[in-house]
């Protein structure tokens, strides 16, 4: 087991910006808090943070810290959002706030704003501030607010329609993905069709609010470009965000997220919904019942902008056929009987250069012990990811 003062300290480093050529987020500390997790050594994990400053899986090492353009303050901090500038000035800001009304209040006071840019910057300033909660550790906490403040880039959630019909069609999340997925199946190609036509209209590139820097990226203009347009399939808002105890959403949220993964195993895109729908239950504590379900909507709209984004969605007949082998399946005999089964799953996460490996499987494992050892959690964490190569882009300098 790692020693506590050790991970600590990495999660207190302040000696790197929070992202890397342009727009490449820094993962190192979720990577801690996920190793940390999953029971590795503290040289694994000291090791493990100082070969990903010098060079992380994208060929880049971490940058150092950035000067701010501006200060923040309670005035003008709104005045910054997603304009991907103070980075610094924001956890000044928030730091300071923290000292003065306390975590608690200062997240009650700046979330609710926060929160329907949860998607910007592919979900990591979300992961970054959820994971920090879920470590309990104050800096990160400051850092994942100052990022989602840095990144924000709208889900649009005033959209949302709330006239859904009240049928046993969409009494569950899953049964809301599989209508989604139904829709897709049955007009793919003009769906297809509409998404490209989007993302390719130069003339909205030319006139959009849409950061320069977003558009050097094939996947973060994809996304952001999704979250602005949206679709009345992604504003429809199934009844069950409202109509049951947060608590069951999330569980059923899980579910679901793990049936797309596991309809695409190893999908990277696909997995940031795991990984990040778990950022997003644990930010949800720190709020009153009514903001947890409009934690709720904004991930639903979110997920579906961006797997959206892809101009693809999973086959409802896949889907369905997966939901059919999973939903009932439960690994019979309990933690003890699948201990060795984790273990090695366990010990090959903890051995990945992908960061995003040890994520996966640190949730996955909670889940499938939160919900009495269903089997889809534990044969989904064996799905692993590799590092997606990088367009062209990359190889021009950054646009700031």
């Amino acid at each position: 087991m790692a020693n506590s003062t050790l991970i600590d300290e990495l999660l207190n480093d302040r000696s790197y910006h929070i992202e890397f050529n342009g727009h490449l987020t820094n993962h190192v500390k979720h990577a801690v808090i996920a190793l940390a997790g999953l029971g590795a050594s503290s040289e694994k994990i000291n090791a493990y943070y100082n070969n990903y400053a010098k060079m992380t899986p994208y060929g880049y090492g971490l940058e150092p810290p950035k000067a701010s353009s501006h200060i923040v303050t309670e005035a003008n901090w709104a005045s910054f959002l997603g304009q991907r500038t103070s980075f610094s000035a924001y956890c000044e800001f928030f730091d300071q706030q923290e000292k003065k009304l306390g975590l608690n209040e200062v997240l009650k006071r700046y979330l609710p704003l926060l929160l329907p840019g949860w998607a910007g910057a592919f979900t990591h300033a979300t992961i970054h501030l959820g994971w920090a909660l879920d470590a309990n550790h104050r800096w990160m906490t400051i850092e994942g607010l100052a990022y989602m403040s840095f990144a924000y880039v709208s889900c649009c959630p005033e959209r949302a329609d709330s006239t859904e019909n009240n049928s046993a069609e969409d009494e569950q999340a899953i049964n809301s993905l599989l209508r989604i997925a139904g829709v897709w199946e049955d007009d793919r190609d003009a769906l297809k069709q509409w998404v490209e036509t989007l993302l390719d209209d130069t003339e909205f590139k030319n006139a959009t609010g849409i950061h320069t820097e977003l558009m050097r990226s094939g996947l973060q203009y994809r996304i952001a470009r999704l979250l602005k347009e949206g679709h009345p399939l992604i504003y429809k808002t199934p009844t069950w965000i409202d109509g049951q105890d947060v608590s069951r959403s999330w569980l059923q949220l899980y579910y679901a997220m793990t049936l797309l993964y596991l309809a695409k195993p190893g999908d990277f895109i696909l997995l940031h919904l795991i990984t990040s729908l778990y950022a997003m239950e644990q930010i949800s504590k720190y709020l009153p019942e009514n903001e947890q379900k409009k934690v709720v909507k904004h991930f639903w709209i979110g997920m579906l902008c961006i797997v959206f984004s892809g101009a693809d969605f999973p086959k409802r007949s896949k889907l369905a056929a997966l939901h059919k082998t999973f939903r009932d399946a439960v690994d019979e005999g309990g933690h003890t009987s699948w201990h060795q089964d984790w273990k090695i799953l366990i010990a090959r996460a903890i051995e990945e250069e992908e960061e995003h490996n040890p994520k996966l499987v640190y949730v996955l494992q909670q889940v499938w012990k939160r919900t009495g050892c269903v089997s889809i959690y534990r044969f989904a964490a064996g799905q692993l990811t590799l590092t997606p190569e990088l367009p062209p882009s990359f190889d021009l300098p950054p646009s700031e």
